[in-house]
């Protein structure tokens, strides 16, 4: 079993956490260190708490806080080699590059990098893996590719890049180049391709799907709600938009190794770390 939670996410910032029992990780910081430790306090928790922390690719919505928080709270760092090297702030407490070919493990959670086409270093994003519960981040990808998509297969729950409306791109304040950059291979996914992405990878067990990195000049909560509503069956209640300036609740992952474990209140146990 998994629960998510996002501490904030769109073009002003991003950060993921997620955790176990007995592990509590945190995908990307692009909040300050003071930012971040009101935001995970509001979810009962302090980065002190964490075991570790992961970098997708080196832009400052995702990397502002991470150097700080390493420093300060001796918190070790896992990105690759392109991401290390691309970054102002790599002076962390201990890191460990990886590939983005290359499963490892932190606590009780199995980690399954993969790389994404975006306009960065070395950019990758992550499958989180517990007792048959698959979470998958896919934000920060101009395009979806058919090795995403293969990795993206069976995931429980998803958390997936909404990031701009195209009539308000193309009517908005951007000039013609930078519409251009986001729009392209390597830039982000709009309200459209994510609802195209998830109707290919969605199934029956998918419990969670979470809609991430919206524009806040070139998007709304309401366009990309309904823009993936139109690619998935009618009445579903399976979404959920993310905001950029509040943490979210917890969204918890029932796998099909916890439901082996009779008498198990994994939902109560998962309340107490907070």
């Amino acid at each position: 079993m998994l629960q998510v939670a996002s501490l904030g996410s769109g073009s002003s910032g991003n950060a993921t956490l997620v955790r176990t029992t007995d592990t509590l990780l945190l995908l990307d910081c692009g909040f300050t260190l003071k930012e971040t430790t009101v935001r995970m306090a509001k979810l009962g928790l302090s980065p002190a708490n964490l075991d570790g922390v992961l970098i997708s690719h080196e832009h400052g919505d995702h990397v502002k806080g991470i150097g700080p928080l390493s420093r300060k709270f001796a918190k070790p760092v896992w990105l690759t080699h392109g991401t290390y090297n691309a970054l102002r702030d790599n002076r962390f407490t201990h890191t460990n590059l990886i590939s983005a070919h290359q499963a490892f493990k932190i606590g009780d959670i199995d980690i399954d990098p993969f790389p994404t086409p975006h306009d960065a270093a070395e950019s990758c994003q992550y499958i989180f893996s517990n007792q048959g519960t698959r979470f998958a981040c896919v934000t920060d990808l101009g395009a979806s590719t058919p090795h995403v998509e293969e990795k993206l297969a069976g995931v429980t729950g998803l958390l997936v890049e909404s990031n701009y409306d195209e009539h308000m791109l193309s009517n908005g304040p951007y000039p013609p180049s930078l519409q251009a950059r986001i729009r392209s291979d390597f830039g982000h996914l709009g309200n459209v391709q994510a609802g195209q992405l998830v109707r290919r990878v969605d199934h029956s067990g998918m419990q969670t799907i979470l809609l991430g990195h919206l524009s806040e000049q070139n998007n709304t909560n309401d366009a990309a709600y309904s823009t993936m509503a139109e690619y998935l069956p009618a009445n579903d209640n399976r979404v959920t938009v993310l905001q950029q300036h509040s943490c979210s609740e917890w969204f918890e992952l029932i796998g099909t190794g916890d439901k082996a474990v009779p008498g198990t209140n994994a939902s109560a146990a998962l309340t107490e770390l907070a």
